[in-house]
Parts: C-alpha cells; sequence; structure tokens
C-alpha cells in the first residue's frame, strides 16, 4: 500500500476512534425508574374488572361528531371519542410533486392504516378506578366554541356521574403549536386524587421509514438538557413493565423537557409547561403493536368544592428550523432546534445549514445553493487542504523514481521500504505531511452531506428542468433520454435502474475519476485496479442517492480537481490525467 492511501486509511481510522472515544466520554445518562411508591400511587394494580393503562388509551370501534380544525398551515378534527387529535394534515406539504398530489396526513385515526394520535387523560390515585376518569373511549361533548382555529379555542367537558366534572380546552397558532388544559371540579363529597398525563400513540411502524443510520426516525427526548434519541427497535428492547405488559422506560424531568415522535421531516411531541417538573414515560405495546410516549404530571389533591387544572403543549408539525428556533426563544422549550437531528458533529451542522438556509434565501434556488456552500467551505478550507495538495504533488513527482525503485527491489518488500524512506530523505518529502489536513476536513464534509440529508428544505426542492425534488433519486436516465422524453426513469429499486442510469450519477464518476487521477498511483497492481474502477461503482452505487447529495458530491469533487490541479501544477507537477503520471515542467 503507497503511502498516501495509508494515509486516507489512518484519517478514516482516527476519525472513527473520535467518535468512538466521543460516545464512551459522554454517554447518555441512565434513565431513572419510578419507585414503588410512585407506580403505587399513579397506576395502581387492576382490581376486578378494571383497566390497565394500556387498555385505557385503547378506542372501541364508536362513531361520534368531531370538531373542525383548520388554521392557515393545519387542517384536520378532534375525535370527540376520548376527546383526541387524531386527524391533521399539513397544507403546506405535498405526498408527491405531482399535480393534484394529495397533502401530507401526519396524524391519522385509529383503526386505518398507520394510527397515530394524541389523546390527554387523568391517571386515578388512591380509591379511584381507570373507570373514575376520562379515557381514550370517553364520550366528550362540547360546551364552547364550533371549530378550532387561531384565536377560537374549543371546549368539551365529561361528567363521571360521581361528582367529578372534567373539561378540556384545546388552543392553536398560527403554524403547529397546540395548547390543551384540562380541568376537573370535585362536586362531590371525597378528596379525588389523580395525574394528568398527555400521551402519543403509534400503531406500528411508518411505512416509509428509511432505517439509514444518519436519519434519526423514532422517539425524541429532552430532560432536563440531555437530548435522546431511541429507534423503534431500541424501544422494544426497552425493560418489560409486568404490570402492563409493555417495554417502558422511565424518565424523571425536573424542570424543563419534552418527548415526542419524529419521521424524518414530521414530529409530533408533547410539551409540559417549561419549569414544571414531570415524569417521561416511553414504552412498546407488544399485543397491539403500539409505540407511545408519554408525560406524567404531579399527582393533585381535589378536595369537596375545589378544582385543578393541567395545561400542556403538543407540536404536531413539520421540522422547520425556523419555526422550532421561534418557539425555543419564544415559549422556552429548551433544545427544541435539536428534534432536527443534527448528528455528533452538531457544533459544524447548525453552522453550516443556518449558512445554506442563508444563501437559500439570497439565491432563491436550492440546488444551486448547495454548489454555492460546497464553493464557500473548499474556499475557507483551502488553507488545510494547501498542505495536502502540495504533499500530493511532490509524491506524484517522485511516481517514476517510485516504480523504478520498485522494479530494482522485485519481491524484496523490505529493501523497498528502506529505499523509499531513503528516497523520501533525499528529496525532502514527507508522505505523512497531508494526513493531518484531510483527518480535519472529514468531519466537515460529513457534517455538511448530513444537512443536505435531512433538512426539510431540500424535499420537493426544485433546481432545473426535470430536477423538482433535490430529495429523490435523479429523475433521468438513458431510458428517457436524460429527461427530454416524457416518461420517468427506471425506480430506484428495479434491476433497470443500475443499467438506465441518471446524468448525475454519470458526473459523479466521472468527476470522481478525475479527481484520483490527480492522486499518486499506488504501486500494486490490485489497488491500481481497484482504484481505476472505483469511481465507476460509486457511479452505479449512488444513483439512488437524493439528487441534492449526488449534487453536493459532484461539485465537491470537481472543486477538489481544480484546486488539486491549480496546486500541483502551481509546484512543478503537470498531471497527466490520461496517464496517471506527474512530469517535472522544465524551467525557461
Amino acid at each position: 500500500m503507497d503511502d498516501q492511501n495509508r494515509n486516507l486509511l489512518m484519517a478514516f481510522a482516527l476519525s472513527l476512534l473520535v467518535l468512538v472515544g466521543w460516545m464512551y466520554m459522554f454517554p447518555p445518562p441512565e434513565p431513572v425508574a419510578i419507585s414503588d411508591e410512585e407506580a403505587a400511587e399513579l397506576s395502581l394494580p387492576p382490581a376486578e374488572g378494571a383497566q390497565t393503562m394500556a387498555e385505557a388509551d385503547a378506542p372501541v370501534a364508536e362513531e361520534l361528531p368531531r370538531v373542525a380544525i383548520e388554521t392557515p398551515r393545519l387542517k384536520g378534527s378532534i375525535n370527540m371519542l376520548g376527546g383526541r387529535i387524531d386527524d391533521l394534515s399539513m397544507k403546506d406539504y405535498f405526498e408527491t410533486t405531482d399535480p393534484g398530489s394529495d397533502i401530507v396526513h401526519l396524524l391519522t385515526p385509529e383503526g386505518r392504516n398507520e394510527a397515530f394520535y394524541a389523546l390527554q387523560g387523568w391517571r386515578p390515585g388512591r380509591d379511584m378506578t381507570w373507570d373514575d376518569v376520562p379515557g381514550a373511549n370517553t364520550p366528550w361533548q362540547v360546551v364552547d366554541g364550533s371549530a378550532l382555529a387561531p384565536g377560537s379555542p374549543v371546549t368539551i367537558a365529561w361528567e363521571n356521574g360521581a361528582g367529578l366534572r372534567f373539561s378540556r380546552t384545546f388552543e392553536v397558532d398560527e403554524n403547529y403549536m397546540f395548547t390543551i388544559t384540562q380541568a376537573v371540579e370535585n362536586t362531590g363529597t371525597d378528596t379525588a386524587r389523580m395525574a394528568p398525563y398527555s400521551l402519543l400513540s403509534r400503531h406500528g411502524e411508518p411505512a416509509d421509514l428509511e432505517n439509514f443510520f444518519i436519519s434519526h426516525e423514532g422517539f425524541v427526548e429532552v430532560a432536563d438538557g440531555t437530548l435522546t434519541e431511541e429507534s423503534y427497535g431500541n424501544v422494544r428492547d426497552f425493560r418489560v413493565d409486568d404490570r402492563e405488559a409493555t417495554h417502558a422506560r422511565v424518565v424523571e424531568v425536573q424542570e424543563n423537557g419534552w418527548l415526542g415522535i419524529a419521521d424524518k421531516y414530521w414530529m409530533a411531541t408533547i410539551i409540559p409547561i417549561p419549569g414544571e417538573s414531570f415524569t417521561a414515560v416511553s414504552r412498546y405495546i407488544p399485543a397491539r403493536d403500539v409505540y407511545q410516549t408519554r408525560a406524567d404530571l404531579p399527582t393533585v389533591a381535589i378536595g369537596p368544592g375545589e378544582s385543578a387544572e393541567a395545561q400542556t403543549m403538543l407540536f404536531a408539525g413539520a421540522k422547520e428550523w425556523t419555526t422550532l428556533r421561534t418557539y425555543e426563544s419564544e415559549l422556552g422549550i429548551e433544545r427544541f432546534i435539536d428534534a432536527i437531528d443534527w448528528g455528533w458533529f452538531f457544533f459544524l451542522t447548525k453552522p453550516i445549514f443556518a449558512t445554506l438556509y442563508f444563501i437559500e434565501g439570497l439565491i432563491g434556488n436550492m440546488g444551486w445553493s448547495i454548489v454555492a456552500l460546497t464553493l464557500l467551505i473548499k474556499a475557507v478550507l483551502l488553507p488545510l487542504a494547501w498542505k495536502s495538495y502540495v504533499s500530493m504533488a511532490r509524491m506524484k513527482e517522485l511516481q517514476p523514481e517510485m516504480m523504478a525503485l520498485k522494479e530494482r527491489a522485485g519481491d524484496d518488500r523490505q529493501k523497498l521500504q528502506q529505499e523509499m524512506m531513503k528516497l523520501y530523505k533525499e528529496k525532502k518529502v514527507n508522505p505523512a505531511a497531508g494526513c493531518l489536513p484531510i483527518l480535519l476536513q472529514i468531519p466537515i464534509f460529513f457534517s455538511l452531506y448530513k444537512v443536505i440529508f435531512v433538512t426539510i428544505d431540500l424535499r420537493h426542492a426544485e433546481w432545473f428542468g426535470v430536477f423538482n425534488d433535490l430529495s429523490a433519486p435523479d429523475p433521468t436516465s438513458i431510458f428517457n433520454l436524460f429527461g427530454v422524453l416524457p416518461w420517468a426513469a427506471p425506480p430506484p429499486d428495479s434491476i433497470l435502474s443500475l443499467v438506465f442510469i441518471g446524468i448525475l450519477p454519470i458526473c459523479l464518476g466521472v468527476s470522481m475519476f478525475l479527481q484520483m487521477r490527480l492522486n499518486p498511483a499506488p504501486t500494486e497492481p490490485i489497488q491500481q485496479m481497484v482504484m481505476t474502477w472505483m469511481p465507476w461503482i460509486f457511479m452505479f452505487m449512488l444513483g439512488w442517492f437524493a439528487s441534492g447529495l449526488v449534487l453536493y458530491w459532484i461539485a465537491n469533487n470537481t472543486i477538489t480537481f481544480i484546486q488539486q490541479y491549480s496546486i500541483m501544477s502551481m509546484h512543478g507537477a503537470r498531471p497527466d490525467l490520461l496517464g496517471n503520471i506527474g512530469v517535472k515542467k522544465k524551467k525557461s
């Protein structure tokens, strides 16, 4: 293996070591288990005929009138069965780019595919049962308001027939935030003890789950400043709660936190009022294949003639950077912007995205903004890259001499290494000089890659011509004459897509080929063959990636090639792109 390739492998290995070390030194906190006393207080063992918590939020087949939800960005309805928000769509986002496409549905009622809904209620305390408090099957009635809209709240009510009157008031803003106020009035003669809760329930994993390591989809939680992300598989592996036949994790939040279930671009989260303590519960119910996240507020005691209320917020919408940032600053929701999966290099991905967002605001085109951002980052990193490119230029100048050494040494690898080290010393060339600049650049380019992959701003973002969705694979191919003919390219999961590749993957292969021809050629024949075929293998492998990502790779390869070619030429090497041999320029 030649020294330059060894440097590259060493850089990647060191990067991996840094990531593993970071996770070892700063592991996520262990969840705090709820005490037996608290468990007994909030969820009594079921008596004869009583329900467990898992059963209490299981809806029944019953149809009741609905209350419409209509805002500038949302439409849907509240189900009077349980008082659940279980029908919600986002007006600004569509399922596909096809004309007439349906808008994106976020929350879906029980009984339909991929049911996903929000539910509030009360957990019974001492001397009470689940029948004494409202649950998922409670038939509510509207007592104030006709439709939920900004500035127009709706209040629903229910009485348990034993002296307790419950009400629930819904409010919504111009974007995606609901505020739900639960109240109870005790008109009986005994003190009632109960704990308010708010939960999200998702039936099964989403059908469009990508399961791609670079983008988190699943449970997300912030507890007193600590962010925790769990995949659906991880939740299924939580410890078993024998009382309720669920896999559960319980975390005590002292002052500030929120929890929810997130997709790549959308999410629903429960947000207790900042400053209040609560218990965060994440769980999986195997018998029903249901995933739930729940916020349990402290128990309250309501004496005869007294009343109590509890308030929580519900975010249900798109993970837009500006919207989340506004809620974080104005409502005091700690780390709400981290609902976007910034990754381990968040200190890089956040400013990189902010820059991309700014550039897109100036240019008005996300495709050209990606190219501009890549150019800007390459310009900023040029001082680091300069040393690496100069090292490559000097190594390339030694290529003929290194090949001659290899021929003289034959199979004596020890002699070859000794002669090469002697040559490096004579020519004052350090083969490891380019290692550190490459190592420092890896996190930055990975962060840019992640930003392009996870940001909602690329979804259905147009570039030019047939490139009307930079989050989707290249829509062109030889099959449709690269977008000229009026039919679609083979889908990414089709075997034909491996043959009829698009224009962007072809450009990627060419740009990678040109860039690699500037690097010193490996001395081993097998390595030479691998390096020769690698660009074309990547061309086919990466063809199904989002076109915005492929565009980034093309831009990065092209700019890198121009920088490296110019710097190598300035230092006396004349790169031969066909022969991969650097020839020393003659000085005039």
